[in-house]
């Protein structure tokens, strides 16, 4: 008789092998031991210089790769039986091109990769999709192995924003909606009714870090509180690179001096949901999903 406990393996067999691809951050760590606790052995390519503990990915079925040697991930996928792939994770560095290993497979992929990069970083994401799914992979959101991790809707913490804190999320949200159709980045912050700083190649990180130094300096001199606001890029590929939060974030907006963080409800990650909450609580930081607006997805 066939327990519930048998039920991911009979999936899994019938669904082939699943790899990931781990960038930096949490995600994938919460993605792989998701799919340990199920029963899988999923293959994980570890990207060299993203990955924050090699350790955390023992229980799977690890391999290092650059940036530069993006040509040997298809090949490696097909020598390991890989039927499902799901990409998580941060990738803040781009390959350095005079460092590629160039071979058959780099120099096929080259022309379509270009392509992608030039579309920008949505762009190159769709391109590497397509060319799984052209090799008889099939691509998996994060969201669809770690649901559990998506924002719910609402006011998430014992803070709420208060009216003047609305005024911040509405023109934070514009503004991040704006990069966004541009493929820019996620995030913005606005501070004082006004969007101050936006999110570029540095990611969320670094925005919060640039806000913090910005405070002692021209306009914003003697401006409290502000807000950070991550959205889902418009027409953005969700089986890759859904807008994430964390500790390190919410101690991050702390140190830039804003009252509080929002993101997109059902459509962002917030990784150590309890964690998370529970020090935005102890900083006084409210957190708060968002619904989805219609123009989001123009």
């Amino acid at each position: 008789m066939m327990t519930r406990a048998d039920q991911p393996n009979a999936q899994a067999s019938r669904d082939g092998r699943i790899a990931v691809i781990a960038g930096g951050g949490a995600l994938p760590v919460a993605v792989v031991r998701t799919l340990v606790d199920r029963g899988e052995k999923p293959f994980v390519i570890l990207i060299a210089g993203e990955v924050d503990d090699k350790r955390a990915f023992d229980a799977a079925d690890p391999a290092v790769l650059a940036v530069e040697d993006f040509g040997q991930a298809l090949p490696l996928l097909k020598k390991h039986g890989v039927k499902r792939l799901v990409m998580s994770g941060n990738v803040v560095r781009r390959p350095n091109l005079r460092l590629v290993r160039w071979n058959l497979s780099t120099l096929a992929l080259l022309p379509r990769v270009a392509a992608g990069l030039l579309r920008g970083d949505d762009g190159l994401l769709r391109t590497i999709i397509e060319i799984a799914e052209a090799n008889d992979i099939t691509v998996v959101g994060p969201h669809e192995i770690v649901p559990d991790l998506l924002a719910p809707e609402g006011t998430l913490t014992r803070m709420t924003p208060t009216s003047h804190d609305r005024r911040d999320l509405e023109a934070a949200s514009e503004a991040a909606l704006a990069i966004g159709r541009l493929d820019i980045g996620q995030a913005a912050i606005a501070i004082g009714g006004r969007a101050v700083a936006l999110e570029g190649i540095e990611g969320t990180d670094g925005l919060l870090e640039r806000t913090a130094q910005m405070r002692g300096h021209g306009r914003l001199a003697g401006k409290k509180r502000g807000v950070l606001v991550k959205h889902c890029k418009p027409l953005q590929e969700r089986r890759a690179d859904l807008p994430a939060i964390g500790p390190q974030t919410v101690e991050g907006a702390h140190k830039a001096g804003l009252a509080g963080i929002a993101v997109d409800a059902e459509r962002s990650f917030i990784l150590d949901f309890d964690k998370t909450i529970a020090r935005a609580d102890e900083l006084g930081l409210f957190v708060v999903g968002m619904p989805a607006k219609p123009e989001d997805d123009q």
